[in-house]
């Protein structure tokens, strides 16, 4: 990745009218799991970041009509957001404190890898130790209890961690903070507008738009 590049990080909430040439005018474009995001956020993809354990894996990988979404097929390089190790160690206290989530820990990471190497594509699977970050980011915003933080947060963490340059802009779109119960998105509202605050990111929502589309 070279200077003065935009990534931008799309997640599936929604988005503002107008974004969509915004977001496909970045130099690099990450999207989620069914990429929900396409449409009204453009549909430029570079990246495809799976939540990799868990039912949302086995959904995408079955049947195989997550491989051909227009998406899917744009992209250059699928992230494993999950590090296999890291959620074997969460499931003998998941199967006492949530034995309903039995199958949140299975490892569906060899899947995606097979799928990225025989098309083509770069792989890469966040490591552990971006998730543990997160986990300390999150504490004094009040988390309360949680199983995980979101695919979205580890993202964005790894971004900031490990693939941004100095010079680089990483800006937010589709991020409403809301779904599962169990992750903490209140807490992890606060985190990503502290990150904000600090200028570490940027938000693409209605009152930026304006200077998003004049290229500021």
């Amino acid at each position: 990745m070279t200077a003065s590049r935009t990534i931008m990080i799309v997640g599936n909430g929604p988005v503002p009218d107008g974004a969509a040439a915004i977001i496909d005018a970045a130099d690099l474009v990450i999207r989620f799991n069914d990429c929900r995001s396409c449409g009204a956020g453009g549909e430029k993809t570079d990246i495809v970041a799976v939540c990799n354990t868990g039912r949302p894996a086995l959904a995408m990988l079955g049947g195989g009509m997550w491989k051909t979404k227009a998406a899917v097929r744009r992209a250059s390089a699928i992230w494993c957001v999950r590090d296999g190790d890291k959620f074997q160690a969460l499931r003998p206290q998941l199967a006492l404190t949530h034995p309903d989530l039995d199958d949140l820990c299975d490892d569906y990471t060899d899947g995606f890898r097979t799928f990225a190497q025989a098309t083509g594509r770069a792989f890469h699977t966040i490591p552990a130790s971006t998730h543990e970050r997160v986990d300390a980011g999150l504490k004094p915003f009040d988390p309360g209890e949680y199983v995980v933080p979101s695919s979205g947060l580890i993202a964005i963490a790894e971004v900031l961690a490990h693939w941004r340059r100095p010079t680089n802009r990483v800006v937010l779109a589709g991020f409403g903070h809301a779904g599962w119960e169990w992750h903490p998105f209140s807490a992890e509202r606060r985190y990503v507008d502290d990150l904000i605050s600090k200028g570490q990111l940027l938000r693409l929502d209605p009152t930026s738009l304006p200077a998003f589309a004049q290229g500021a």
